[in-house]
């Protein structure tokens, strides 16, 4: 994690040695590059939290199978590639947004719409944010982080009839207490969001969900969560479009507290490298 003055590319693409096949995955949260016009009031030890930090580098496989992998080099709490352009809090702003707004209750209840208000109830800024601010966030990395994924999926979808994407997260150990369950249940070590078996084809959800017991994870499915923007918006499996969101829980491989990486860092990337050629054998054998 650092903070920069200077400018930097809003996403690093990393595209297959070998003939790509229709699979494109995306960490749309794995940013640890901090734009200096960020202003927070945050302590930062709170703010990165927000962060999936080393998704990108856990599933850097998906290029050696045939997959591309886009990841975001922006934080989430700076601005999250993974809603809609337009669920922002307008109680965020310091004067009226010039287009329509549609904020949902992820940013009005939870705060953790377009633009972040808190950090497991810890508020980002001290101050209202200007709408030529949020603009230039939208524009600098909101926008290019979309396209680029939309023309990888589209482009995949044309050539080859099928696309299979892919939405890579991890989440807090902790999870069920930031979302207030009491008691909180045990934490599955995978969660596999679907939105209810309704964005991907099934086979692929169930190789993944079999692939995962196999090797000793505890899984679930659609608790507690089902897939956000991303996979909503790619996830038409009627019309060959297949989205699957994987969290992976962070206790696995870091230290939440330093943000270090654990012994387990090294044994979970080898299991994520056999699931993506796996996941790459079905593409295949689909096509």
């Amino acid at each position: 994690m650092h903070f920069t003055e200077s400018a930097f590319p809003p996403f690093t693409l990393t595209r297959p040695p070998t003939p790509a096949i229709p699979l494109v995955a995306d960490s749309p949260h794995s940013g640890t590059t901090y734009p200096a016009d960020f202003d927070v009031s945050i302590p930062m030890s709170i703010l990165r939290s927000a962060e999936d930090t080393y998704v990108d580098e856990l599933w850097a496989g998906i290029a050696d199978v045939g997959g591309t992998l886009l990841s975001a080099n922006f934080p989430r709490s700076y601005i999250d590639a993974n809603r809609a352009i337009t669920d922002i809090d307008p109680g965020l702003l310091a004067e009226p947004w010039p287009d329509v707004l549609a904020p949902t209750e992820k940013s009005t209840t939870s705060g953790h719409g377009l633009l972040w208000r808190n950090v497991r109830n810890t508020p980002i800024y001290n101050r209202k944010l200007w709408v030529a601010e949020v603009e230039n966030r939208i524009a600098t990395y909101y926008q290019p982080y979309h396209h680029t994924l939309r023309e990888h999926i589209e482009a995949a979808r044309k050539q080859f009839g099928h696309v299979w994407h892919l939405n890579l997260h991890s989440m807090p150990s902790d999870t069920w207490e930031v979302l207030g369950v009491s008691p909180a249940p045990p934490l599955a070590d995978i969660i596999l969001g679907d939105l209810d078996g309704t964005s991907c084809d099934p086979t692929l959800t169930g190789i993944v969900d079999d692939f995962f017991r196999a090797a000793g994870y505890r899984v679930a499915r659609n608790v507690p969560f089902k897939g956000a923007t991303l996979v909503e918006m790619f996830g038409r499996p009627a019309s060959h479009y297949n989205s699957l969101q994987i969290e992976v829980n962070r206790g696995l491989y870091m230290d939440e507290r330093t943000f270090e990486k654990t012994d387990g860092f090294e044994p979970l990337k080898a299991t994520l490298d056999d699931l993506a050629l796996h996941i790459a054998q079905f593409v295949r054998s689909v096509l």
